[in-house]
């Protein structure tokens, strides 16, 4: 029988990992899009040939490898060049996400998603039974960036932009964690979502 599938996602510096960290505690399977989006591009993969192409070997580091830094400056820079780059990965994201959840263990898995109201949504994910938005007012995040990047407030606002918006992300979730607390808040609403997904998953076979 397949394992029940939530999607995870959220802003930057929304708290998703301490989210994802907390499921894990729990003995739930989480596959991550940003290490699927990684071994996409390895070195010798599909992925990382289409981006050479696309872009050519600027984009490669000395050892053959995605200079990350080189691809990232590049993609925030040009919208152009990102959305190039979203549709060589996101496919390739899309389609190791769903195997590795489809055969994880247990009732139910998470495929923590970032993007995954810019790549497409529902429409993009239609294996998935469930969305779940880490939800974080805007000011909150800001400041959460600021913090932990280290970075100043225009590329702060610049990387906010580049991503969906809030209202957009909430237009996708079936279920809503409001992480504008402490870490310790965290655990409560992640414990009743583990239940209600449990129930989810043995109700529909899982």
């Amino acid at each position: 029988m397949r394992s029940y599938i939530i999607g995870l996602t959220g802003g930057v510096a929304s708290g998703k990992s301490e989210v994802e960290r907390r499921f894990a505690a729990l003995g739930i399977h989480v596959e991550d899009a940003d290490r699927a989006a990684r071994d996409a591009v390895d070195v010798g993969s599909e992925g990382l040939a289409a981006l050479v192409d696309a872009f050519g070997t600027g984009v490669l580091a000395a050892d053959g490898s995605l200079d990350r830094a080189a691809m990232r400056r590049r993609a925030f820079a040009d919208d152009d060049a990102r959305r190039t780059l979203e549709a060589i990965i996101h496919p390739r994201v899309r389609v190791a996400l769903r195997e590795a959840c489809l055969a994880a263990p247990g009732p139910y898995a998470i495929a923590a998603i970032p993007l995954l109201a810019e790549g497409g949504g529902r429409e993009a994910y239609p294996w998935l039974d469930r969305i779940l938005v880490v939800d974080v007012p805007r000011e909150i995040q800001l400041a959460r960036l600021l913090q932990r990047d280290g970075i100043d407030r225009a590329l702060a606002e610049r990387m906010l932009g580049a991503q969906a918006t809030r209202e957009q992300r909430l237009a996708i979730a079936d279920d809503v964690l409001v992480n504008d607390g402490t870490l310790a808040d965290l655990d409560a609403p992640v414990a009743a979502l583990h239940a209600q997904y449990l129930a989810l998953a043995a109700a529909a076979g899982g």
